[in-house]
């Protein structure tokens, strides 16, 4: 497969995966504002910040609130990561590889995109919001189960599911870190009902509320932490999205698990391998939004070796023959 055709593919799903998140993100922290104590500011600069584009936000609108925040994170074609722009940069690599994802793929993509583009220029009222947020995930679960029904699993396919696990294990984790971090109560709050509410409503935005009741039965944040962290049969927790990310990267290159033959399988192997041993209770001590921090960098890397090893423009080196200039 061509390294601008792998690429392509592998950007669909991580744009589509990343506007999916940041529809969650937007979702968990509306939630935990309707959920806020009489009297008490609704916090919107931190969901920035969680993001990553904290430096972006600031110099162009300056003051975080409601409006803006949202603005930023849905409609703002000025920021790459809004969701409309997501939707606008699956779309133009979609196109690009039209003859190697099927006719449904692109038929979806292109609805996704009008869908959203489509709702910014109308406008949403708080009330809209949050059906729109709801229409985001769902087009993208639906674009995802059409992948996986019309395509055949070969590289193409792990290419995708490549970037969807990548991007998913990394907004997973940006998750946590908004109630973890940004959100943590008092020693007071801790385990009061309104804390329990604030865990509830991001297990909900991860969609996990009922596969973590499933699993523990009752609200605990040190539980919350180990589902979203390290569940290898949950589809949105780290570690399984590290793992079926491996057998991905295995599959294109056609090496042995627990082999690697690049760099990229090095980093992935090695990152899977340590969430493998990890202690959630030695996480919390240390500070989880340390851990997550960790996470996240040593996950850029494995991104940089991906594009390293796979996409990156190789220079080809011409040998002059022996009659040359004679």
């Amino acid at each position: 497969m061509l390294s601008r055709v792998a690429s392509s593919i592998y950007w669909v799903n991580r744009h589509i995966e990343r506007a999916e998140n940041y529809a969650r993100f937007i979702e968990v922290n509306l939630n935990l504002s309707l959920d806020l104590p009489r009297g008490t500011v609704e916090q919107w600069e931190p969901l920035v910040a969680t993001t990553g584009d904290h430096e972006i936000f600031v110099a162009r609108y300056g003051k975080a609130t409601k409006e803006t925040v949202l603005h930023f994170l849905v409609a703002d074609a000025e920021n790459p990561n809004s969701i409309l722009s997501c939707l606008l940069g699956a779309r133009e690599n979609a196109r690009s590889v039209k003859a190697i994802i099927s006719s449904e793929m692109w038929e979806q993509i292109n609805r996704f995109y009008l869908l959203v583009r489509d709702a910014v220029t109308r406008g949403m009222s708080h009330h809209d919001l949050h059906a729109f947020l709801a229409e985001v995930k769902s087009a993208s679960h639906l674009l995802w189960g059409i992948t996986d029904a019309t395509m055949s699993h070969g590289e193409g396919w792990h290419f995708a599911r490549l970037g969807r696990l990548l991007e998913r294990a990394d907004k997973t984790s940006r998750i946590l870190d908004v109630k973890y971090f940004i959100l943590l109560p008092t020693a007071d709050e801790v385990g009061t009902p309104f804390d329990i509410i604030q865990w509830s409503d991001l297990l909900k935005s991860a969609s996990a509320l009922e596969m973590y009741y499933k699993r523990y039965g009752r609200i605990a944040p040190d539980d919350v932490a180990a589902f979203l962290i390290l569940e290898p049969t949950f589809p949105r927790a780290i570690r399984y999205c590290l793992i079926k990310a491996e057998d991905s990267l295995h599959a294109i290159s056609g090496s042995e698990r627990g082999s690697y033959q690049n760099l990229a399988e090095k980093r992935l192997g090695r990152l899977r391998a340590e969430l493998d041993f990890v202690d959630i209770e030695d996480c919390v001590t240390r500070g989880l939004h340390e851990f997550v921090d960790h996470f996240q960098a040593r996950l850029n890397q494995v991104g940089e070796a991906i594009f390293e090893t796979f996409f990156a423009p190789r220079r080809v080196h011409h040998t002059k023959s022996i009659t040359e200039g004679q």
